[in-house]
């Protein structure tokens, strides 16, 4: 994965499938102190303390009639490539939090990529999970969430013509659509 949305993509649709029904996404460009942080936190199933402790080996995957799972490696990979690190917390009660930091300035940090066209794809697509995407840095703000969204559309689908204006309107107008980002 060249950017660090499509990690993002990738480990949020982790999140659905192990059954999360809300997923939060922050972005922090801190450049006084020279650092990137993502997070992505969800209620899903959550893991066991031994499940945890392998899903940064790129052989090891839950996932029925996969041999390797990348995801989550290959993020780690990326953070310490770019004098960072990353940690997942999880509980078999529910809920997971992956925690990845990069220098923002290193040579080998990738970008961030599309997070506009990400965050759509993912609100498109599952309609029935809430997602929060907030953050600041390059001298903005942004908050987007689902439920508002949703409130304000009323009885219309998310992922309706509608719904899907709407989304891409409010990630456009935080710097986020075709002419931010």
């Amino acid at each position: 994965m060249e950017e660090l949305s499509l990690h993002i993509l990738d480990i949020a649709e982790n999140s659905i499938r192990a059954g999360a029904k809300n997923i939060e996404i922050h972005i922090e460009e801190d450049s006084k102190n020279d650092r990137l942080t993502i997070v992505i936190r969800d209620d899903g199933a959550g893991m066991d303390e031994a499940t945890s402790e392998q899903v940064l080996d790129p052989f090891f995957t839950t996932k029925q009639g996969k041999r390797v799972g990348l995801g989550l490696p290959l993020l780690a990979a990326a953070a310490r490539r770019a004098g960072g690190q990353m940690q997942v917390k999880s509980s078999p009660r529910g809920g997971t939090e992956v925690v990845a930091t990069f220098q923002h300035s290193h040579i080998d940090r990738q970008p961030l990529g599309d997070m506009g066209k990400t965050v759509e794809m993912l609100i498109i697509g599952n309609p029935e999970v809430e997602f929060l995407f907030a953050g600041h840095g390059s001298g903005r703000k942004w908050w987007l969430d689902t439920r508002g969204i949703k409130k304000a559309l009323g009885k219309v689908p998310i992922c309706s013509g509608e719904g899907i204006r709407m989304v891409r309107e409010l990630l456009k107008a935080q710097g986020w659509g075709e002419a931010g980002g």
